[in-house]
């Protein structure tokens, strides 16, 4: 019985994502995953992403956030994404491999550890950060409490980061799940960041408990 039920899940998930709008068009532009289009409509709302950056992309894998900058400090041309070399630079890093983006530093790794940490700081080579992003998400277990609670602290690892590398101004997108925690998270981004805003993208799926606090203007 329990495998009938997981099977008409997994049924239900793969008819829901070959038939995602979202899905369609990362296809179409050459997109990795459909992320990509949360990180456009927050970077068009709030101008995060702009020329001569130096961009930290947190949980990059599979790689689409990567891509979406990657595009926009490249002056994309056309639905293929085709860009001239890159003005600004772009480090990603994650615990799990991610596939090269061409003008993309990726480290892999875990960044709590002081040797991958050095290796971010290295190629950041005595620069500051503008901008922070971390798609990071927790591996679901299944138990809301614990993986709530799992997503707020890579939400506050996030902000550790972020508060000890970023440019005085600089910016921050953290992505966290919706329940207990995300109230005192956005209070101690406030404590850093002279403007925080919560952010659900149209490309996010309703059923997802995902939603994003930008951070602009990390106090000195």
């Amino acid at each position: 019985m329990k495998s009938s039920k997981s099977s008409k899940v997994n049924r239900a998930w793969i008819n829901d994502h070959v038939n995602d709008p979202w899905v369609k068009l990362a296809t179409k532009e050459g997109y990795r995953a459909r992320a990509a289009y949360k990180l456009k409509e927050i970077d068009e709302v709030f101008s995060l992403v702009k020329p001569g950056q130096l961009v930290v992309d947190l949980g990059s894998t599979p790689g689409a956030w990567s891509q979406y900058l990657r595009r926009r400090l490249g002056n994309a041309n056309g639905p293929a994404g085709a860009t001239s070399a890159p003005n600004g630079t772009i480090i990603a890093l994650d615990l799990l491999p991610m596939e090269p983006v061409e003008g993309v530093t990726f480290f892999l790794g875990d960044f709590r550890e002081d040797a991958v940490l050095q290796q971010v700081v290295q190629e950041m080579a005595g620069r500051k950060a503008d901008l922070v992003v971390s798609d990071m998400a927790p591996n679901l277990s299944g138990i809301d409490s614990a993986d709530q609670a799992r997503s707020v602290h890579l939400g506050e690892l996030a902000l550790e980061f972020a508060v000890g590398h970023l440019s005085p101004g600089g910016a921050l997108l953290v992505k966290v799940f919706q329940g207990a925690g995300l109230a005192e998270f956005q209070r101690a981004m406030a404590g850093h960041f002279t403007k925080v805003y919560v952010r659900k993208p149209k490309s996010s799926r309703d059923r997802s408990r995902e939603t994003f606090l930008v951070g602009k203007g990390l106090r000195g």
